[in-house]
């Protein structure tokens, strides 16, 4: 035990490392400080190669091709399994209901009224060790950086303790880009940096990305403004400061020349990723449906819909079944016209002092080799300053909907959304501790207790304040607890040990350990300054008792909010019959 929590207090030390890989070695008397000295065993390795340069070869030999001790497993689908699960399941069930005594059912009847007697009394934490709203730091830590620019394009600049790495992150703005190719700019993502580039086929690329690259769409709601959101995508990659040159040439050759006319590489990649966002739903579907549910509450929820959430899922599923994938190359030819464009672009680099003056060197390098490649191509407008100013969406309506989605899955993943308020409104803070208090203190209880589901609760983020619960066996009965969890709240049947506990949790989060590769993000990513972040600490020090009843008669009632709703589960008669509903 005490093993363990010396690695959780390394790991959670100001400057956090995963150690726990070597707990398994350490619980089996071997020894942690060996285990530590990676570069000892990196020199040894690479001695060991140079004496033998087919080690690895001999190695997967002996291991993998010439080991005879294996076990192959083959396994198939049954299209019937469920109804055999459920046939087995109620026959099992009626065999021990027939052998219960009238006894037996009274006795079984009477603990479970004891059992939701014990799970509705308040439980007495006061003898539980805990910390005080006084305990917290009341500033946060500065992290300076410096605003300059590479040919033209916004970079951040901010010196860290990288321990010899260089990290390069480029916010590529979508908002020039026409709305017919939005659908395919995650699959773009996915694929663009494993289809090969310049010289290299996607083979040679992978063995020479001696980093980590890659890519991932971001939807970055304004932090003054719910109607205001940046669309973008975010390339990055990591080095070690020797192989600087050799990063920012395969960047280069990413953005000049990728090989998107591979179109077997490109079907597989497809496939891969059509396959991982299905399989993703049964491990994060209340994910999916908090993106859903907040679909038509503002522009920023729409497009994570699109972009991360079930129509992109519905959307890839179809490109996977096309036979011909020519229109889908040429669309991602178009995307990477106006994405990799030095126009539409900012960056930012975290090193240590000592590799930041050669680091921006070598990004002015990229920068003019990416700008000289396009001189002769039709400029796109010009899409931002620093953070871009936002797109506005001025059509968009705030809307109630309320979707299901009929899976194949024995539970359900449910969510209601509702439209609140933004980052830097003075009730942002208060909603923030009102999620987490009502959390802990009444939807745990009501739908993981007695409800039955794996988890549940509630969050507030991007102007939106949602419920969720996870595996859950009941649907429409969540949907009564989270409405009855409003209702606690308006009546102030909560404490001021209970607020505390929120501010505390709250707080855990805030104030968790940032690696120094991620300095500063906060405010390359969304605009969101350490002055902006010490404002919102300070709202968090100060909400009340008064403020939370407020907020939540304010926002959460039935007759102020507008939310959505989506439900990802099983047949559902109830909703089907229900015309409020929209069933997919």
């Amino acid at each position: 035990m005490w093993r363990t929590s010396l690695i959780q207090r390394l790991n959670d030390g100001p400057e956090p490392f995963d150690l726990s890989y070597i707990a398994s070695s350490w619980n089996h008397d071997g020894d942690p400080v060996e285990l530590l000295q990676i570069n000892d065993s990196v020199a040894k390795f690479k001695q060991t190669l140079k004496e033998n340069p087919r080690f690895l070869q001999d190695k997967v030999k002996h291991y993998f091709k010439e080991n005879t001790h294996r076990l192959t497993l083959s396994m198939s689908p049954d299209e019937v399994y469920l109804e055999k699960q459920a046939k087995a399941e109620e026959e099992k069930l009626q065999k021990k209901i027939h052998a219960l005594s009238d006894s037996d059912k009274k006795d079984i009847y009477e603990k479970g009224l004891e059992l939701l007697a014990a799970q509705s009394k308040t439980q007495d934490a006061s003898c539980l060790p805990a910390l005080k709203v006084s305990d917290i730091e009341p500033t946060i830590p500065v992290t300076p950086v410096q605003i300059s620019t590479a040919v033209g394009v916004p970079v951040q600049y901010c010196e860290q303790p990288t321990n010899g790495l260089v990290y390069f992150r480029a916010m590529c703005s979508l908002n020039t880009l026409p709305e017919d190719l939005r659908l395919y700019v995650p699959l773009f993502c996915s694929v663009v940096t494993k289809m090969g580039c310049g010289g290299l086929d996607y083979r040679q690329q992978s063995q020479q990305m001696e980093l980590r690259t890659g890519g991932s769409t971001q939807v970055v709601p304004d932090s003054t403004q719910l109607d205001m959101y940046e669309q973008g995508v975010l390339l990055s990659s990591s080095c070690l400061e020797r192989n600087l040159p050799h990063m920012f040439h395969l960047w280069s050759d990413i953005f000049n020349n990728p090989h998107f006319d591979e179109v077997e590489r490109l079907r597989v990649l497809v496939m891969m990723s059509a396959q991982e966002l299905a399989n993703g739903i049964s491990y994060s579907g209340h994910m999916y449906a908090m993106t859903r549910a907040g679909r038509h509450l503002t522009p920023a929820g729409d497009l994570n819909e699109t972009l991360g959430g079930m129509e992109q899922v519905k959307f890839m599923k179809r490109v996977a079944e096309l036979s011909d994938l020519s229109q889908v190359i040429r669309t991602l030819v178009r995307i990477k016209k106006h994405l990799l464009n030095p126009d539409n672009m900012r960056c930012a680099i975290n090193t240590t002092p000592q590799k930041m003056s050669d680091t921006a060197a070598q990004l002015e390098s990229f920068m003019k080799d990416v700008a000289d490649n396009r001189k002769e191509r039709k400029p796109v407008r010009r899409a931002h300053k620093w953070v871009t100013e936002g797109k506005m969406e001025q059509n968009f309506q705030p809307c109630q909907m309320k979707t299901f989605f009929q899976l194949p899955f024995p539970v359900h993943f449910i969510s209601e959304s509702i439209r609140t308020v933004p980052f830097s409104h003075h009730d942002y803070a208060s909603l923030c501790i009102l999620a987490r208090m009502m959390t802990a203190k009444f939807l745990h209880g009501e739908i993981r207790e007695k409800g039955g589901a794996y988890g549940g609760g509630a969050r507030m983020g991007g102007g939106l304040f949602s419920f969720y619960s996870y595996r859950d066996p009941n649907s429409v009965q969540t949907l009564s607890a989270f409405r009855r969890g409003v209702d606690w709240a308006k009546s102030g049947q909560f404490t001021q040990q209970d607020i505390d506990e929120a501010k505390l949790s709250v707080f855990s989060a805030v104030d968790s350990p940032v690696a120094p590769a991620d300095k500063g993000m906060g405010r390359f990513l969304s605009g969101v300054t350490d002055e902006m972040k010490q404002n919102h600490r300070e709202r968090l020090f100060a909400v009340t008792h008064q403020s939370l009843v407020e907020v939540a008669e304010r926002y959460l009632g039935v007759g102020q909010r507008t939310c959505g709703v989506a439900i990802l589960g099983p047949e559902n008669e109830a909703i089907k019959k229900d015309p409020s509903w929209i069933v997919k």
